[in-house]
């Protein structure tokens, strides 16, 4: 066999490290796009939530009515109604992973405190309960916090 010939067959080891690092070097790029799109919808999800949504008190109830009767059509007793940043806590939700600590329902701020003092108000009189608990552990830090409609 020719010596190029051989060459077109079998790169030298330098070309080799040379195209995994290019691979090496792609993935990175991949996992930073990737990375940055998770940011900037996580920022739209958290501006989103900080804002007051502006849903009536009718229409919350008439959403809470549905989420409710599906969950039951579907052989439920309770339901994830949403998940949010534990940025919207202003303890970051240290004090919800501690047990619901005393007070831990003013440190609720946008669509999460909206959704909790509409269970106040409209659900909790009929019997219904809410847990907020850390859904998300990254880093070994609280992450996301998952609220939970409850009625069994």
């Amino acid at each position: 066999m020719a010596a190029d010939d051989l060459s077109k067959l079998l790169p030298t080891a330098k070309q080799v490290m040379e195209k995994v690092a290019l691979a090496e070097a792609e993935k990175a790029s991949e996992a930073m796009r990737q990375k940055a799109k998770a940011d900037a919808e996580k920022k739209a999800l958290i501006d989103r939530f900080t804002r007051a949504s502006g849903v009536s008190e009718e229409e919350r109830l008439k959403r809470a009515a549905a989420i409710i009767q599906r969950a039951v059509k579907n052989g439920l007793t309770e339901v994830e109604i949403v998940r949010f940043p534990n940025v919207l806590c202003t303890d970051r939700g240290r004090a919800i992973n501690n047990d619901l600590e005393a007070g831990w329902e003013e440190t609720l701020t946008g669509l999460p405190k909206e959704l909790y003092e509409f269970w106040d108000r409209q659900l909790k009189p009929r019997g219904y309960k809410l847990r907020f608990q850390v859904a998300d552990f990254s880093g070994g830090v609280p992450g996301d916090i998952a609220i939970t409609l409850k009625w069994g």
